[in-house]
C-alpha cells in the first residue's frame, strides 16, 4: 500500500508544472474551495483578515456574492511576541495592535520563514503617535519576534487567499489586530490596563464591521483613528491635526453605548482577582534576550520548539506520509 501511494504521489507532481508546486502558487485545498461555495464567496472575492492575541486566533472573512463578508476559516496562531498592547518602538518585539492595509507589493513569496504578508506597520496611525519599527509579517516557521507566526501550510493557504484575491481586483486588503475579542466581557476584565483607552477606539472599528460585515472606512486625526467616514472626508483629515464633527452609523451608534452599558455593569460585579493582570514581562531594545524572557514573551502553540520547528512532527511535504 505504501508503494502505491509513492507511485500515485509521484505521478501527482510528474503531471504538475514546476511553478504549480512553489508555495507562493499552491492551489487552494478543495475542502476550502467548497467550503468559499458553500458560502456564496467567490475564489477571487475579496477578504479581510482578523488577528486577536489573547485567543490566538486569525480570521480569513471573505465577500460574498451581497457584498458583505462572511467568515470563511479561523487559524491557530502558531507564535507572537511581546504582550497584550499596541507597538510602540523597534525592537520592542510586540506584535502590532491596529488597522492595517496589505496591497500586492506587501506578499513576500521570497521569505526565509516559508511565505510572509507584510502587515503595514508602521501605519498614518503609528506614525502620527512617533511610533517606529517595520518589517512585521504574518509568516510561517511558527517562531516571532513581534509577527504573527502560523505554521507553514496554514501561512501556504492563507497567502494563497491573499493571491486570490487581488487575482480578482481587490487592490489593497484590511487586517485587523486586536488584543482580544472586543466583547463587552473581555473590556470589564481589562478594564485596569493602561492600554484601555486605545482599546476602546480599537472597538470603534470593530463594532462597525461586526454590525455591518463590511469593512470600515479607516482614517486618522488628532493622532486617533476614526471610522465609517466618508472617502472626501478622510482625504482631508491630517493624522496630527484636528478632527472633524465625528458621526456614526445608527445601528454602530447604538452598539457601542450598550457594550459601553454592559462593560460597566459586568466590571461592577467583579471581583478584583477577576480582572486581568498586566505582563510584568519587560524587554530592553537592543539587548540579547535571555532563555527565560524569551519564554516570558513567547506565545506559542504546543508542538513546536524555541526555534519554531515542530516538535516530533513531519515536514509538511507530499513526502511526509512515508517518513
Amino acid at each position: 500500500m505504501t508503494a502505491v501511494a509513492l507511485a500515485t504521489a509521484l505521478m501527482t507532481v510528474s503531471a504538475c508544472k514546476y511553478e504549480d508546486m512553489v508555495p507562493e502558487n499552491a492551489p487552494l485545498p478543495a475542502e476550502l474551495v467548497r467550503a468559499i461555495n458553500a458560502n456564496h464567496m467567490g475564489i477571487n472575492s475579496p477578504i479581510l483578515v482578523r488577528l486577536y492575541k489573547e485567543e490566538s486566533d486569525l480570521e480569513i472573512w471573505k465577500q460574498k456574492t451581497d457584498g458583505t463578508y462572511g467568515l470563511l476559516k479561523s487559524y491557530k496562531i502558531c507564535a507572537w511576541s511581546g504582550k497584550l498592547g499596541p507597538k510602540t518602538r523597534e525592537g520592542d518585539r510586540q506584535a502590532p495592535e491596529g488597522f492595517y492595509t496589505v496591497t500586492p507589493a506587501q506578499l513576500n513569496p521570497n521569505s526565509k520563514y516559508h511565505l510572509a504578508i507584510n502587515i503595514g506597520y508602521p501605519n498614518l496611525y503609528d506614525r502620527a503617535n512617533g511610533r517606529t519599527g517595520d518589517a512585521l509579517m504574518i509568516h510561517g516557521s511558527c517562531n516571532s519576534s513581534g509577527c504573527y507566526a502560523m505554521d507553514d501550510a496554514q501561512v501556504q493557504e492563507i497567502y494563497a487567499l491573499a493571491r486570490h484575491s487581488f487575482d480578482g481586483g481587490q487592490r489593497a486588503f484590511q487586517i485587523q489586530a486586536y488584543p482580544f475579542r472586543m466583547t463587552p466581557k473581555n473590556m470589564a476584565r481589562h478594564k485596569n490596563s493602561d492600554h484601555y483607552a486605545f482599546w476602546q477606539m480599537l472597538k470603534k472599528g470593530s463594532d462597525y464591521f461586526d454590525v455591518t460585515k463590511r469593512p470600515p472606512n479607516v482614517g486618522v486625526c488628532n493622532r486617533s483613528y476614526v471610522f465609517d467616514q466618508d472617502t472626501k472626508t478622510l482625504a482631508n483629515l491630517s493624522p496630527t491635526g484636528p478632527c472633524p464633527q465625528i458621526e456614526m452609523a445608527p445601528q454602530v451608534a447604538a452598539k457601542q453605548q450598550q457594550d459601553e452599558v454592559k462593560t460597566e455593569e459586568i466590571a461592577a460585579n467583579m471581583a478584583p482577582s477577576e480582572f486581568a493582570t498586566s505582563s510584568t514581562f519587560t524587554y530592553r531594545t537592543g539587548e540579547p534576550i535571555t532563555a527565560e524572557a524569551y519564554a516570558q514573551e513567547q506565545h506559542r502553540r504546543e508542538g513546536f520548539d524555541r526555534t519554531g520547528k515542530r516538535v516530533g512532527g513531519s515536514s509538511g511535504s507530499i513526502f511526509s506520509l512515508f517518513e
